[in-house]
């Protein structure tokens, strides 16, 4: 595939957060841009307000003349696409060039420097922070991400002078494999997606095998202790980092007034007093791997102490929604049992005092199959939990699998309840609330802000 003789890209499943950052980066290389999503949204709306031809049926019959020709247009399409969807198979029966958005995005890894962040958790806001500080200093990135940043507005930073594109890795459907990093972080190997992987041992080697296709004048920069041994090729220097060891790590942390302040310390270079934009304790290592990056980048001390107080997140990244005397209301997208438990441990930290009450949406079927404990366990750490429904996404139902699974098993003498989504509402006008945070990677997403309008009318 050449970007340059290419007239249109047709996008199946253009509307995700991914997919939507390669519409917003053909539109602007000029390219005719149309596609296919199964329902309206804010972000659908958007990028067609920006030049997108976006329909919402399956049906071959809708898709524009401007894509019908195979030798002038490229189908992108998501692995949550099922093999039987209607484009799809027309496009794959006329002759066309079709890729998985991991291979487009590996592409762009081959012609420009890519600084990629891979992990089971803490992808997003890494790779986010990592772009904002190089995008705020001289250096400068494009970058393809997993979440809307709340410093721009978008998933998708574009320079017309740097050669760094900033990716999040995703090990999805393996994914990742496609990429070709210059400089990668992987930040954790807790087992997911076994509906891909099978086996925890099949997920940790599939990491292994990406850090071979780092670029032997590359960087890995691996969180201390995983239990991943690198397959690097000759050449890539290897670094570790974490809160409080390895080659990048935090010194004298200050937690107080909302505030977190710390001393960033690193081979590349020391930078006392960094005041994080975002104070969430988990955001100290975030912003240890991604000032690593930015530092590989060149980036200057002054320009990433600077950034790093100017960060203000991530959408659905613990997100918060209302601070009040008497209510605080976040969202995040925490949807693995790690994920919620650096979450809650987050919250802990900054409201000791306060009751804590989480409404959870388990995301898939075969994540709740394979972690109901662990989720019950995360959870447990809270004062109060309201299970709703599973989201299926891309799955079908599978018997004996329900958020039950993860009820039963939370600790005894825990408040829980169950609840369907279009009760939660009313259930939340009922009850005694001080913090409240929504959790999960669904819809759950989609209540947020009648529940902030509830809050401030009480």
């Amino acid at each position: 595939m050449d970007v340059n003789t290419l007239k249109s890209v047709y996008f199946i499943g253009a509307g995700g957060i991914g997919m939507s950052a390669l519409v917003r980066y053909f539109l602007s290389k000029g390219k005719a841009v149309g596609g296919y999503d199964r329902t309206p949204s804010e972000l659908t709306g958007k990028l067609i307000a920006e030049g997108a031809a976006i329909h919402y049926e399956e049906d071959e019959t809708l898709i524009p003349e401007a894509f019908r020709d195979p030798k002038v247009t490229l189908v992108v399409y998501t692995p949550a696409i099922p093999a039987t969807h209607r484009e799809l198979v027309y496009f794959q029966t006329h002759g066309f060039d079709i890729q998985k958005r991991a291979q487009v995005l590996g592409m762009l890894t081959r012609t420009e420097r890519g600084l990629c962040v891979a992990g089971t958790h803490g992808k997003t806001t890494t790779s986010t922070m990592a772009a904002h500080l190089l995008h705020q200093s001289h250096v400068g990135c494009n970058a393809f991400l997993g979440g809307i940043s709340k410093n721009y507005g978008t998933n998708l930073l574009l320079s017309e002078t740097s050669d760094f594109v900033v990716i999040e890795a995703d090990e999805f459907d393996r994914s990742f494999h496609w990429l070709t990093p210059y400089a990668t972080v992987i930040t954790a190997t807790d087992s997911d997606h076994l509906d891909i992987y099978g086996t925890h041992e099949a997920y940790v080697e599939s990491f292994r095998h990406y850090t071979s296709l780092i670029r032997p004048d590359g960087f890995l920069i691996l969180k201390q202790g995983l239990e991943l041994q690198p397959a690097v090729q000759e050449g890539v220097t290897v670094y570790t980092y974490s809160v409080d060891a390895g080659d990048f790590h935090a010194e004298n942390i200050r937690i107080g007034n909302g505030e977190i302040v710390f001393d960033y310390v690193s081979p590349l270079g020391n930078i006392r007093d960094i005041r994080l934009g975002v104070p969430v304790y988990v955001n100290i290592e975030n912003g240890i791997a991604a000032m690593a990056l930015a530092q590989i980048g060149g980036a200057d001390a002054d320009e990433i102490h600077r950034a790093m107080g100017t960060f203000r997140g991530v959408d659905r990244r613990f997100d918060f929604q209302l601070k009040t005397d008497r209510y605080v209301f976040l969202s995040d997208y925490a949807h693995h049992p790690a994920e919620i438990r650096q979450s809650i441990t987050s919250l802990r930290k900054l409201y000791p005092e306060r009751k804590l009450t989480a409404v959870f949406q388990p995301h898939l079927y075969t994540r709740t199959r394979d972690f109901y404990q662990e989720f019950a366990d995360s959870l447990s750490l809270l004062d109060e939990v309201i299970l709703l429904d599973i989201y299926p996404a891309r799955e079908a139902p599978i018997p004996g699998v329900s958020s039950q699974l993860i009820y039963d098993h939370l600790r005894p003498g825990i408040e829980k309840c169950q609840c369907h989504k279009e009760d939660l509402l009313d259930l939340l006008k009922g009850k005694p609330l001080e913090v409240l945070i929504t959790l999960g990677a669904g819809d759950v997403d989609n209540y947020v802000p009648q529940i902030t309008q509830m809050l401030k009318e009480r």
